[in-house]
């Protein structure tokens, strides 16, 4: 069965109208994030508020087409009830140096009350354990019983995954993400240190992520909601995983987050904080101030741009880029609406 057509997909929208009610942005970032200096998407307004589609440029089509079912069921659906009213989560420090790590990780424990820090790791063990240390320096000197997560983006071979694992950690890991591109790997590695191990791109590029099961394979499931289809999508997958999961953001809005943190707050358990700290990344958002964690936390609820930021935002956008995105959008669109039954290309209601 085609993934897309488990989704709940609620809208019936022509493609016209979804492109009229669409709005592309351009934010800039503090610091470079994937290869980034700007992150850039549609933003697009429908009955029950604001959706996000910010797919990143090595995102196909049918996987285009997941973020925008999340985008729509944000704009045109709704959420599944919440268990809490507020989310605790990570900070996150890109593969900048020790130094620029050290400064960033302050400001998430001093400035915004978060006590586990998630870092970006792959390059030289020697850089990686610099930035590691630094973290830790910083945590330690705040008197905070802090953990750290490592993001590997499965950058390492499983040699190199046992070593730099065995070096660092004497740190305090409280898990290792996507150490190794294979699944394979993974197990082999979860069998030979003593560091609880997370999947992430495993499950979010598998052609149906409701087929990943990872007990025995890994210790918990990274579940980015906008790479998954959207909210409820998202609280099927942590039913049916087989291991805990950690609700994770795609470097989004405040938009996008706040489907992000709606999906961590609908799920029954949420034995560990969520990865939803990357308002911290952006130097503007698309509401003033920018959401970023207090006490550690996000609230929850949904967010709408404020007209200025929204403005500034837009006028970042070339026309190229806005063309560029606009036809992104009506491909997703024509991709989702052969694959389910709810949209349509054509303009026509059609009955889910």
């Amino acid at each position: 069965m085609n993934y897309l057509n488990t989704l709940e997909i609620p809208a019936r929208v022509a493609v016209e109208e979804l492109l009229a009610a669409s709005v592309p942005f351009s934010l800039p970032l503090r610091v470079p994030f994937r290869g980034l200096t700007s992150r850039e998407g549609m933003l697009l307004k429908g009955p029950s508020g604001w959706g996000e589609f910010a797919p990143f440029d090595d995102y196909d089509v049918p996987r285009a087409a997941r973020w925008l079912a999340a985008a729509l069921e944000a704009a045109w659906g709704q959420w599944p009830p919440t268990t809490r009213d507020f989310v605790e989560v990570n900070a996150i420090i890109p593969a900048v140096d020790s130094t620029q790590a050290g400064v960033l990780a302050r400001e998430a424990i001093l400035d915004n009350g978060c006590r586990t820090i998630k870092v970006k790791v792959g390059s030289t063990l020697a850089e990686d354990e610099a930035r590691v240390v630094a973290i830790r320096d910083a945590l330690d000197t705040a008197d905070v019983d802090g953990r750290i997560r490592l993001d590997v983006n499965g950058m390492w071979s499983l040699d190199q995954a046992q070593t730099a694992l065995r070096r660092l950690v004497k740190y305090g890991i409280e898990y290792v993400e996507q150490p190794c591109e294979s699944l394979d790997d993974v197990t082999r590695l979860r069998s030979a240190v003593d560091v609880p191990i997370a999947v992430d791109e495993a499950l979010r590029t598998s052609d149906d992520p409701t087929s990943v099961r990872l007990d025995g394979i890994a210790d918990y499931a990274i579940c980015k909601p906008m790479t998954l289809g959207g909210v409820r999508a998202t609280s099927r997958i942590a039913q049916s995983v087989g291991v805990p999961v950690v609700i994770s953001g795609s470097l989004d809005t405040a938009v996008g987050l706040s489907s992000c943190v709606a999906a961590a707050a609908a799920l029954p358990e949420l034995p560990l904080a969520s990865g939803l700290g990357t308002g911290t990344l952006f130097l503007r958002d698309v509401v003033d101030p920018p959401l970023r964690p207090s006490a550690g936390c996000l609230p929850v609820h949904r967010i709408a741009p404020d007209l200025d930021s929204l403005m500034q935002a837009t006028e970042g956008v070339s026309d190229e880029r806005a063309e560029r995105w606009r036809l992104r959008m009506a491909e997703a669109f024509d991709f989702l609406s052969r694959s389910s039954p709810v949209v349509s290309s054509s303009g026509d209601q059609v009955e889910g």
